[in-house]
């Protein structure tokens, strides 16, 4: 077997013992599409009756619903590296990173895991979304193309989480500090109100936010049906998540240090 299978093999080994997890105790996800929930039943609902707020003729809940789609995958991806943290202080991480497995092949195997995560999300979302009635563009090769945004997107927050996780080293310190960039990355985006809403100096944020760029995807997939920005955002997505996982694999020695 060749360095490239050896990778490969062992990124999947360690995704499938990682969606396993999910399948004995799927709770903590069930427990997060409540507040994507809360978003679009309850905030877009009420904001639907306002005109003009989206742009396009859309409304607003059509608006938001690709928005609050990537805000769900954003909240599972970014604590991903509390699991890490936990794994280190039951000796877990020490004895995987003491085999033969190559840290990358470590890192996007459970990048891969919250891939699948995020995939569940989705497939909520989507049925909530059809549930209330949201008009939605549900065409297979554009549900498939926002699948594979939410695979990236997921292993692109994951990989950022396990970097910070070897750095920070607690669970607390990774909850709070979760908590503190999830906020600002999601009202500093275009995923609740257009960009031309925004005041300069947060459109500024919002150009260089990887959060827009994924929604920009997922709109052009979902509502809008023009793929002209689609190359753009999916190569920024793609950048984004390739070097994260490198920041991970050179980092993540640090966390049993």
């Amino acid at each position: 077997m060749n360095d490239f299978q050896r990778f490969v093999t062992s990124a999947f080994t360690i995704a499938e013992m990682e969606a396993r997890k999910i399948r004995h105790d799927s709770t903590e996800l069930w427990m997060r599409t409540i507040q994507p929930a809360l978003w679009l039943l309850i905030f877009g609902e009420v904001f639907n009756s306002l005109r003009g707020l989206a742009p396009g003729g859309y409304s607003y809940i059509q608006y938001i619903a690709p928005g609050v789609l990537a805000q769900s995958v954003l909240f599972v991806a970014i604590f991903y590296g509390i699991t890490i943290v936990w794994e280190r202080d039951v000796g877990l991480l020490t004895k995987l990173l003491s085999t033969p497995t190559p840290r990358t092949s470590v890192v996007v195997g459970k990048a891969l895991a919250a891939g699948v995560r995020g995939i569940f999300q989705a497939v909520m979302i989507f049925a909530l979304a059809l549930i209330i009635g949201v008009n939605l563009r549900l065409d297979l090769l554009d549900v498939a193309g926002v699948f594979v945004v939410v695979v990236l997107f997921a292993m692109c927050f994951a990989s950022f989480s396990m970097t910070l996780a070897s750095f920070l080293k607690t669970r607390d310190r990774m909850m709070g500090i979760g908590q503190a960039i999830t906020i600002p990355l999601f009202f500093g985006s275009n995923a609740i109100y257009p960009v031309s809403l925004m005041p300069t100096w947060l459109q500024a944020v919002s150009r260089y936010n990887p959060l827009s760029y994924v929604v920009d995807a997922m709109r052009s997939m979902l509502l809008t049906g023009d793929y002209s920005g689609l190359p753009v955002d999916m190569l920024a997505l793609l950048v984004s998540t390739v070097f994260l996982i490198a920041c991970a694999s050179i980092s993540l020695k640090r966390l049993i240090e």
